[in-house]
């Protein structure tokens, strides 16, 4: 495959070559200007590119501690990630799911596919009594299903809250009672390691006492689980003689899609809210720019669905932009340190975000785990989670992008729910350890 030369050294410094300029989706950088002179007309402009039921009347408003987006807008995240692209992109990989197990065979979801499975199970979500406001737990690991759930409860107005699938079940617990959930979407186990985690047990125990009614159960190993008569169900059986269209809810901007909790690294795990319109135009731009995303790339987010990166990078954002998106159920060591790169080399992965904790670890494995497999596929490398240090930031630079692909170190947090700084490849420059200048129509105060 021809390797291409993305970026150009000058200096320490390095820049987006001229192909990557006449690549890019942005290359002027005059965009920083324009974006800082109105950044409110910045995001309208970019907002206006999605599907909206009614427009709004007031596109931005602040007041002490709090801000509106998109005021009297009304529209639905899930129509734009699905419905908007059927009739150009229905047959296009929508996801490309890859099991732990080598053996097991890999699932391709189109837009269509995804679609239906979407309608499907959100239409048994509402059999089930979940209503527009009500808010729904989701214990699953890195399987479509976590994106179907996500999906479901936003076509119909429901709060998804998603519990990373490896907490405890007090962990669960936890976020169950604090959000209030009335239904929670888990599945029997997963695969980590070559172990099999049994996740319906946890799950069990994290919904005693809450005030979770139902709970929906993904068959993902077929193993044999306890199920509670009246309060659990099959997913598969479910969704199996729903209808294949549902009637997405009207939602105003400004009312909830999610609450995702942090890490509670600081105290006790504080519930994070974010709106449908503001956060929905964030992702989709943030994706499109800082992803530089085409319609031939395929992106893959290491990260865990139940952090904001997952939500915003291995969710939203590709969907939004009508995009591929590849996911992975297993770790990056196992069966070896050689998986993350088999990946990369058989589906010819373009963008590739992922750690500087994994970075270091790929680093300290050795390089002949990189060697054995053919990268030239990339294009973009991210970085996420935590600074990356300059050793790191050069290895990560000419091992897994041999020397040729910009780097993006992008800062932000869960209260953000989009990237806020960082570099574009069109534009650059990309500097070790310097995450780069705030987002276009951001405005940072230190």
């Amino acid at each position: 495959m021809l390797m291409v030369q993305w970026v150009v050294e000058e200096n320490g410094k390095y820049w987006p070559s001229e192909e990557m300029k006449k690549k890019a989706n942005i290359s002027d950088p005059k965009i920083y200007e324009e974006a800082a002179k109105d950044p409110v007309g910045f995001w309208e402009n970019a907002a206006k590119e999605l599907h909206w039921f009614e427009p709004w009347e007031k596109a931005y408003e602040e007041e002490p501690l709090n801000f509106k987006w998109f005021i009297g807008g009304k529209t639905n995240i899930c129509v734009n990630a699905l419905d908007r692209h059927l009739e150009t992109k229905g047959d296009k990989p929508a996801i490309i799911w890859v099991p732990e197990p080598p053996e097991e065979s890999e699932r391709v979801l189109t837009y269509r596919e995804l679609y239906e499975k979407v309608c499907k199970f959100a239409n048994a979500l509402k059999k089930l009594g979940v209503k527009k406001g009500d808010r729904v737990g989701i214990y699953l690991p890195m399987i479509p299903e976590v994106q179907i759930a996500m999906l479901a409860c936003a076509r119909i107005g429901a709060i998804h809250t998603v519990v990373f699938s490896a907490f405890s079940a007090e962990s669960l617990k936890d976020r169950l009672l604090d959000s209030g959930a009335k239904l929670l979407i888990t599945c029997d186990g997963y695969y980590r390691r070559g172990k099999v985690i049994n996740l319906k047990e946890k799950a069990d125990e994290g919904v005693e006492g809450t005030e979770v009614e139902k709970v929906v159960v993904v068959r993902r190993l077929k193993s044999e689980v306890s199920m509670k008569e009246g309060r659990d169900f099959f997913f598969e059986e479910l969704i199996k003689d729903e209808e294949a269209e549902c009637e997405p809810e009207k939602m105003e901007s400004n009312e909830t899609l999610f609450i995702l909790y942090t890490s509670g690294t600081t105290g006790k795990p504080k519930g994070v809210v974010h709106d449908t319109g503001g956060y929905m135009v964030q992702a989709y731009l943030t994706t499109k720019w800082i992803f530089d995303l085409h319609d031939d790339d395929i992106l893959w987010c290491t990260a865990d669905i139940g952090w904001v990166t997952g939500h915003t990078y291995a969710c939203y954002g590709p969907l939004l932009n009508g995009g591929t998106m590849l996911i992975y159920e297993g770790s990056p060591d196992y069966p070896d340190f050689g998986v993350w790169w088999r990946i990369i080399e058989k589906h010819r992965v373009t963008i590739f975000y992922t750690s500087p904790t994994a970075v270091r670890m790929f680093k300290r494995a050795g390089e002949e785990w990189i060697e054995k497999y053919d990268l030239s596929s990339l294009r973009i490398l991210g970085s996420v989670g935590e600074p990356i240090g300059k050793e790191a930031w050069q290895w990560y630079f000419e091992k897994i992008g041999g020397g040729r692909c910009p780097i993006l170190d992008t800062w932000w947090q869960t209260e953000t729910g989009g990237i806020l700084i960082t570099a574009l490849p069109g534009i650059g420059p990309f500097i070790p350890t310097v995450a780069g200048r705030p987002f276009t129509g951001v405005r940072m105060e230190v």
